[in-house]
């Protein structure tokens, strides 16, 4: 199977039962049409067919690697030029290690429930309905529901992301004249270019089956890596003053940070139906730590550069600082909006098959191919809505992070691994490990969400005032946190 082909097919894993859990598969789905029925990720072609550890690999690497890497200089900047980086590394190996925790836990309960390889909402709903608490186990179909809800709401996010960056990036390339004509008529308002790409992504996502999009999908891998290593190479040319640079920023910028970098870390959703996938699964664990090393690098030493080059003045994704001096740079812009362009689609897919099918299933056969194509107008449009709403990358970023991503990357994972063993007696120090990645998540996405929103509601008030407030915030939470846990 080709390589393109199977990066197609990994984002159909995500999509999983919307039902209860504890239902009989036998019963379940026999009364249902066929075409309704999710598509299962142990049903994705035959065992013996399954991916390589080098498949494995890319897969990792193409499901973090997006337009999150772009606005990690700006990360950085609110950290600090050794705080950012730093933490940024450490933020890295603690979602490496909630990814390692998703794993074991849906192989504990495969194991123990004899059942086929589980997903990310499969696990978390398992684990509650086997647990020796009896409230976990009566909130085991709240579970399915909540993880699906940030499922969703992730991929909805990444696609309003998106819209933006395509608007602010083909508005740079086509406002070149405005440098001499500051009256152009290419100088439009950032909106009026989301409003161009709405109708072409519309049309983008009535292609239902992503394996049409195989040549589009390789073709945009190809444009993004050519992109990120011109944007290294112009980066490296000139490294700037370190001297004037902060080492640390205040505290009540770091919630921009936490948002910003966690975004960037977005293939949390894709490890499972990857794992589950290989010929070989004992080899994943290696394939995933290689992978997020690879991505770690990365992002570190992108993130540091680009800060180090343009210093104070960096925006939201990279791309917007290159000058219009030279035709790579815009080429930069063209072809890397080309790879996010067609990544809407695959973003969008998640959503899409979660949300849609249910809907369907109280439909006539008749209006059920129609109803699918209104309701994808409607998503696209609803995506559309949010980027208009906010037409900042950085704030659509960090909002996006905190709000979802974090529940998704720190909150969910240690939170699993305790109730999927609560059988048995727990080690204090995972005990403690667990419940220290959970709170500061949770922290990170009260400071993070509030932060963000104070920016978008009052962008006029001064910045000192809302970072003050998320500091005290921040303190303040840290402090109960840690009155609840008996640490003085």
């Amino acid at each position: 199977m080709p390589s393109q082909q199977l990066d197609m097919e990994v984002m159909t894993p995500l999509i999983e039962n919307p039902g209860g859990v504890g239902q009989e598969e036998d019963n379940s789905e026999e009364d249902q049409d066929p075409e309704l029925l999710p598509v299962r990720h142990y049903e994705l072609g035959n065992s013996h067919q399954g991916i390589t550890f080098t498949q494995a690999l890319i897969h990792l690497l193409k499901g973090n690697i997006g337009t999150g890497l772009l606005g990690l200089p700006l990360a950085v900047r609110n950290a600090g030029v050794i705080v950012g980086p730093l933490c940024l590394v450490l933020m890295g190996v603690v979602c490496v290690h909630c990814m390692h925790i998703l794993v074991n836990c849906s192989h504990h309960l495969c194991e123990r429930l004899k059942r086929p390889p589980l997903g990310y909402s499969d696990t978390v709903a398992f684990s509650m309905e086997h647990s020796s608490y009896q409230c976990f186990r009566k909130s085991a179909r709240f579970g399915r529901h909540l993880v699906n809800f940030f499922l969703v709401l992730t991929q909805l996010g990444f696609c309003s992301a998106y819209f933006v960056f395509l608007a602010e990036n083909i508005k740079q390339v086509g406002s070149i004249p405005t440098y001499r004509i500051q009256t152009s008529p290419w100088a439009l308002d950032l909106r009026l270019y989301m409003l161009f790409f709405l109708p072409f992504l519309i049309l983008l996502v009535f292609m239902k089956d992503l394996k049409n999009m195989a040549v589009l999908s390789l073709l945009a891998n190809v444009c993004m890596a050519v992109s990120v290593i011109i944007i290294f190479q112009y980066i490296t040319t000139d490294f700037g003053d370190l001297h004037r640079l902060p080492l640390t920023s205040p505290l009540g910028k770091f919630p921009f940070f936490f948002g910003t970098a966690i975004f960037a870390f977005e293939g949390i959703g894709v490890v499972l139906p990857l794992e589950n996938q290989m010929k070989e699964p004992k080899r994943f664990p290696t394939a995933l730590n290689i992978g997020m090393g690879i991505t770690i690098v990365l992002y570190v030493v992108l993130a540091t550069l680009g800060y180090l080059h343009f210093g104070d003045d960096i925006k939201g994704s990279i791309t917007l600082n290159l000058p219009h001096n030279a035709w790579t740079n815009q080429m930069v812009k063209i072809l890397y909006s080309f790879g996010v362009f067609v990544s809407f689609a695959i973003q969008f897919f998640v959503p899409a098959e979660i949300m849609i099918p249910p809907v369907q299933a109280r439909l006539r056969k008749s209006w059920r191919a129609p109803c699918e194509m209104i309701l994808r107008g409607l998503l696209v449009c609803l995506t559309f809505s949010f980027a208009v709403l906010i037409p900042r990358l950085d704030l659509v970023i960090s909002l996006v992070g905190a709000v979802s991503s974090s529940a998704l990357a720190l909150v969910f994972p240690p939170l699993v691994e305790l109730i999927t063993f609560s059988d048995r007696p727990l080690k204090p120090a995972m005990l403690v490990k667990d419940l220290v990645i959970a709170v500061v998540g949770f922290i990170g996405f009260l400071a993070g969400t509030y932060v963000t929103l104070a920016e978008i509601v009052s962008p006029e008030e001064p910045p000192e005032v809302i970072r003050e407030a998320a500091q005290n915030l921040t303190v303040a939470a840290a402090t109960a946190v840690a009155g609840a846990l008996g640490i003085s």
